[in-house]
């Protein structure tokens, strides 16, 4: 008993499948071991995670002990279920599966995206503290959701997303459940959600509660919160409180924001002379590059560990924040160093076993502002007219009111010289994935209880993807470019964009559309290397990034804020959209409130 106990707190697998048989056999009944030692032990580290004496990895790893335990159970318990089950309904205790938990919940990355990396981490604490997760993976419908929560009895669901269309998913999630008739309370996360969202969108839509969880560690506060009768009704009317004043604060703000209309923020626009700070020379490569099983061993400088960490939640105080001074920490430096050479382990296994594959696309094409805030692309470099036209990216201006009276409006159409001005100019687009592959390993992962293995994996996944970016823009301004043939700056310069240009992404603030991911993905041909687009445009695999690549020594990276109604009836017209339709994907940046059907 002892010994599970301490490899649960530990986090040690390496004999957890002996200790556990060999308690089966003292214990009168399977589940009495889970009872006992094993909840004994998961209890330690949910108190020791929610007072700050324990870290996500070692949580996680706690799991995975956890997890293989029960498996060796598993074959003997089903044995026994239904006898236990009938026993217990007789002597009016437990009389089924969910009645052994704290509470039951549904947890799903919703319609259109494919991010799960937090969902996942969310899935394993509440687990650790003896909640009944269950877990429907990416891309759910709400009808997905809603028969999920009926089969299982869920007491509580858990909606995350990362991209921006991912916060309509939700609203209709929200409806959905209502129309249905549910009366369970719903958590949101996801690096594109905020409690202004929430309070703002889905909270007026839904009977019972929606809460925004800001990320793992708040989870088990909130769900125990919730199904606990002595405090849910105090804590709901508090959460209403805080998302009534939150939801009259968004509103006066659409009252008081002053802005300009598009016409007077165009004539505002930032002017580059072309002529004398002319465009960055020919690229040396026009059209379509592809890069297929890149080698990973030459991205590893270029490795960005901070948000590797960030992933984990942990953080060092100043001044030991961020990486690498994040193991002087005196609270969870010796926890990030285990951490960073477990990830180290895992980086070599990419390298050498190859089972995990970097392809990515890079293509430049001659360019020319049009109308202001359109950006046409062209066959060639000779002829710049619509027989040679290939496609048309839009980009959108900022309208908020600035302080500076002398300060320009910008649009990413403003780093690209005009048409008429004569002057020829290019763009650069890429997509890269370090993800070919990855499934299937973290399957395998999966079918053996390694929620560890399997969240490292999809970390360091991403940090390849990112460090790809950074690559290929670097080989696109010294080679494929060329206007920075002679460029060397050190992996902390790039970090900190010491380069001239710019890598902005779709859905990102200089241009919040994830639309326009489509134009560039038929352009450059993402789908050859196995890179695609979901409906919501969340890019597949997930660890995949993409971004277009602008030259110009004055091009900067900005926020284009929030939008009017006649920028966003522009944007619909010269995109073909119904304005609609504009407006759905437009909906974070609008100035004005839209009902969602």
């Amino acid at each position: 008993q002892e010994r599970l106990k301490h490899a649960l707190v530990k986090g040690i697998d390496q004999y957890v499948e002996l200790d556990t048989e060999e308690a089966r056999v003292q214990y009168p009944k399977p589940l009495n071991v889970i009872e006992g030692p094993l909840m004994d032990g998961m209890n330690v580290v949910g108190d020791l995670f929610g007072a700050g004496k324990m870290f996500l990895p070692q949580v996680i790893k706690s799991a995975r002990v956890m997890k293989k335990a029960v498996a060796v159970l598993i074959p003997f318990m089903e044995k026994e279920k239904e006898l236990v089950m009938q026993a217990a309904l007789a002597r009016g205790e437990v009389a089924a599966e969910e009645d052994m938990y704290s509470g039951t919940m549904v947890i799903a990355t919703v319609k259109g995206d494919v991010h799960d990396i937090g969902k996942n981490i969310v899935a394993v604490v509440l687990g650790c503290n003896n909640y009944r997760v269950i877990d429907l993976g990416v891309m759910c419908s709400a009808e997905k959701i809603m028969d999920a929560c009926r089969e299982h009895k869920a007491q509580v669901v858990g909606l995350s997303g990362l991209i921006t269309p991912s916060l309509d998913e939700m609203v209709d999630v929200c409806c959905k459940m209502e129309k249905a008739g549910f009366k369970i309370p719903i958590l949101i996360g996801g690096a594109t959600t905020s409690k202004m969202h929430t309070a703002v969108k889905l909270w007026p839509r839904y009977s019972n509660a929606v809460i925004h969880v800001l990320d793992a560690s708040r989870a088990v506060t909130v769900v125990s919160s919730l199904l606990d009768e002595k405090v849910n009704v105090d804590y709901v009317e508090d959460i209403a409180d805080e998302y009534t004043e939150l939801r009259e604060e968004h509103y006066a703000g659409l009252e008081e924001r002053r802005s300009l209309s598009l016409e007077d923020a165009r004539r505002k626009k930032f002017v580059i002379d072309f002529v004398k700070d002319p465009p960055a020379t020919k690229p040396r490569v026009l059209g379509i590059t592809q890069f297929v099983d890149y080698d990973l061993e030459k991205l590893i400088p270029f490795i960005d560990w901070n948000p590797f960490f960030q992933v984990w939640q942990l953080r060092g105080k100043y001044p030991n924040r961020g990486y690498p001074k994040i193991f002087n920490d005196e609270t969870v430096g010796s926890e990030a160093q285990k951490l960073f050479n477990d990830a180290q382990e895992m980086v070599k296994e990419f390298i050498v076993e190859r089972r995990v594959k970097a392809n990515g696309v890079l293509a430049m094409f001659a360019a020319n502002t049009v109308n202001d805030d359109d950006i046409e692309l062209y066959d060639g470099d000779d002829e710049r007219s619509d027989a040679t036209r290939i496609g048309v990216l839009h980009t959108l201006r900022q309208q908020l009111e600035k302080e500076d009276l002398e300060a320009p409006y910008l649009a990413m159409s403003d780093f690209i010289a005009p048409k008429e001005s004569g002057v020829k100019d290019y763009i650069g687009m890429f997509a890269v994935t370090a993800g070919i592959g990855l499934e299937d390993v973290i399957k395998e992962a999966k079918d053996q209880m390694d929620d560890y293995r399997v969240i490292m994996l999809e970390a360091i996944a991403d940090r390849f993807a990112e460090a790809f970016a950074e690559a290929i823009h670097l080989e696109c301004r010294r080679d494929y470019w060329g206007f920075a043939p002679d460029e060397k700056l050190s992996s902390e310069d790039l970090l900190k964009i010491k380069y001239d240009g710019i890598r902005p992404a779709p859905g990102y603030p200089s241009q919040p559309d994830h639309t326009e991911k489509g134009i560039m993905w038929d352009l450059m041909k993402a789908d050859d290397v196995g890179i695609t687009l979901s409906e919501s445009y969340a890019m597949m695999p997930a660890a995949s990034v993409s971004g277009l690549v602008f030259a110009h020594r004055a091009s900067s990276y900005f926020a284009v804020s929030k939008i009017n109604r006649d920028q966003a009836e522009s944007y619909a017209q010269r995109k073909g959209m119904e304005m609609s339709v504009a407006e759905k994907w437009l909906r974070p940046i609008l100035s004005y409130d839209t009902d969602i059907a």
